[in-house]
């Protein structure tokens, strides 16, 4: 029997079926408005969690679930007295493991209750709540080492036992990572501000509490149980990772000073892995862009900053970028990719020494930097850091004209930067955790001519190949992310760049990912053969951004029946430190064609591709 600090389970699988069977956004955040308002505050991060498809954030590096197929149908097998096989046959009958035991328990529970009516007995199975599926998910997930299979498939059939048919149906999906209920963390968002700030305009206050950290179970907790004040009055925490803040791109140096304020502060961008450090004492914690504790990977980076930031506690920002041991020469972002390495890390750490180079503070003994302008973060930086052997600050100057920031771009580049940024130094220059904005603007080098660029895009679906690749998947569609909308549009179909170990792994890197139809945040026109959960990243180039009717990127800022296509697009790499909300933008790819038409204004016109 539930109480009243929890909630029937049965009232989540509710929600997951109401919301499964619709695709406005509105209507979305109406339902979890309604279920979010009948849950206590006490397991209101729980149901958020659940909703996100996860269990607790990723930062906190706690284990995934890591319950295989294979044992999630011995679990269903277990819980309705039925073989494996059957349990697999229903599966492919129905097409999802989770209607499978949906179907399975339905048939066991009949039995059941013929068996109590012949007996004369009452059933008295308790009451599913929230708190006790959470908590069975989460022991299954801490079950590690030897024998931790056998646990995981007990504690999971015990579940499936004490469930009722709709309920199985959606635990065994959560277990699967196959839940997909197409709720984003914006709708999400939307729907705590309704339902405990007064209504919209709360949003803000709830986005920057989420900004800060990282957790939106624990900020519907608070704000469910202390009221949106408690959320304004929130602070940077160290060792709670703060989502990092965005930049817009540009190309042309006098636009981009125009929309910074006249004046930019302008700095070195370094091609390395952006990390945000936080110190305590003499402990030391790096977060990646993606706030994954990327702590093990940087022994030297850890020394550096407990020598370097002079402050009892810290929250400071800053490129890691590979040097040659030799030289000292920056080396590319790739070369960081050998420090994943769990093993010997000593080792790589003196094959590829690195050098930070920080950028920005956002708290420091008990102030919070984060709301203040530019100039006074970088002064605090400064009076925090004793430069060392691995740590410095970032390049930079103050300009005022366009010939001033192109010429330190140029030395940017000579220097082995890939660019530089320019910020804003007006009063309104604050750290805008977790937005992209105009306070920042990227100029590389790679922008001054047509697309030689690269863009970060969303796999969205996959195209079966011909001729060599037939059997295999050859083609991805891409899109890039809507901030505003918060969905994924469609931009192009790519199938070259691939070598023939890049095609041989794609299956097993999609699976995860491969759904039935399309998902709930994807805008597409087009039907790809198999649709995949916006959740892989990849880095492509082209050789031009294009209208296409075909496309649904930004469709109507350029022209009302077209949206953005690259021409001839290739790919070159996974982008694992970036997650689909990280990928380039509708917005972003909308200034990129604006530029490029103001390159190309004087070349003959070839029309636009399809």
């Amino acid at each position: 029997m539930s109480t009243a600090n929890d909630l029937p389970f049965k009232v989540l699988a509710d929600t997951f079926e109401a919301l499964e069977s619709i695709t406005s956004r509105t209507q979305m955040t109406n339902i979890l408005v309604s279920l979010l308002k009948k849950t206590p505050p006490e397991i209101i991060d729980k149901v958020v969690y659940i909703i996100e498809e996860r269990l607790w954030p990723d930062w906190k590096g706690l284990p995934e679930l890591g319950v295989a197929e294979k044992s999630i149908i011995k679990a269903i097998a277990v819980a309705t007295g039925q073989s494996d096989d059957i349990v697999e046959k229903t599966a492919k009958t129905l097409g999802d493991l989770g209607k499978a035991a949906e179907s399975l328990i339905s048939v066991s529970r009949e039995k059941q209750k013929k068996a109590a009516t012949l007996l004369s007995f009452v059933s008295t199975k308790r009451e599913l709540t929230v708190s006790r599926v959470y908590e069975t998910l989460a022991r299954i997930a801490m079950a590690q080492g030897e024998g931790s299979k056998d646990i995981k498939i007990r504690l999971l059939s015990g579940l499936l036992t004490e469930s009722s048919p709709k309920e199985a149906r959606y635990i065994v999906r959560f277990v699967e990572g196959k839940l997909r209920l197409g709720v984003g963390e914006a709708t999400l968002m939307d729907a705590l501000a309704i339902a405990f700030g007064g209504g919209s305009f709360a949003r803000p206050i709830i986005e920057r509490a989420y900004n800060l950290r990282a957790d939106l179970g624990e900020v519907a907790k608070v704000v469910a149980a202390k009221g949106i004040e408690e959320l304004k009055a929130l602070k940077p925490v160290v060792g709670i990772p703060i989502r990092p803040m965005l930049a817009e791109r540009h190309n042309n140096p006098e636009e981009i000073l125009e929309k910074v304020g006249g004046v930019g502060f302008v700095e070195y961008k370094y091609d390395g892995e952006r990390a945000q450090i936080h110190k305590r004492g003499s402990e030391v914690i790096i977060y990646s862009r993606r706030l994954e504790n990327i702590t093990h990977q940087y022994p030297d980076v850890v020394d550096y900053a407990r020598r370097g930031v002079r402050a009892d506690e810290a929250i400071v920002e800053g490129e890691i970028v590979a040097v040659d041991p030799d030289t000292g020469d920056f080396k590319p972002f790739q070369e960081l990719m050998h420090r994943k390495r769990k093993y010997d890390i000593q080792a790589v750490v003196k094959e590829i020494p690195v050098r930070v180079f920080l950028f920005d503070i956002l708290y420091a003994n008990g102030v919070d930097y984060t709301v203040k302008p530019l100039p006074e973060r970088r002064r605090a930086l400064e009076e925090i850091v004793e430069r060392n052997e691995g740590l410095d600050i970032a390049e930079y100057i103050t300009v005022k004209t366009p010939g001033d920031l192109e010429k330190f771009f140029m030395e940017a580049i000579g220097n082995g930067a890939e660019g530089v940024m320019v910020k804003a130094l007006h009063k309104d220059s604050i750290y805008q955790a977790g937005t992209r904005g105009w306070l920042w603007i990227k100029y590389k080098r790679d922008y001054r001519s047509e697309m030689i660029d690269t863009v970060d895009l969303v796999v969205v679906g996959a195209f079966y190949g011909k001729g060599r690749r037939g059997g295999k998947f050859g083609a991805l569609l891409m899109a890039a992310y809507n901030e505003e909308k918060d969905v994924f549009e469609t931009v192009c179909k790519v199938g070259s760049g691939f070598t023939d170990e890049d095609l041989n792994k794609l299956p097993d890197i999609l699976k995860p990912y491969i759904m039935e139809r399309k998902p709930v945040r994807v805008v597409s026109n087009i039907e790809p053969d198999v649709w995949v959960e916006p959740k892989l990243v990849a880095e492509l180039i082209g050789a031009e951004l294009t209208l296409s009717p075909l496309h649904t990127c930004a469709v109507g800022k350029i022209r009302g029946d077209a949206g953005i296509s690259i021409r001839f697009p290739r790919f070159i790499r996974w982008r694992d430190d970036k997650g689909p909300e990280d990928a380039t933008t509708s917005s972003e790819l909308v200034e990129m064609y604006k530029s490029q038409l103001k390159k190309i204004a004087e070349k003959p016109s070839e029309g636009e591709a399809v």
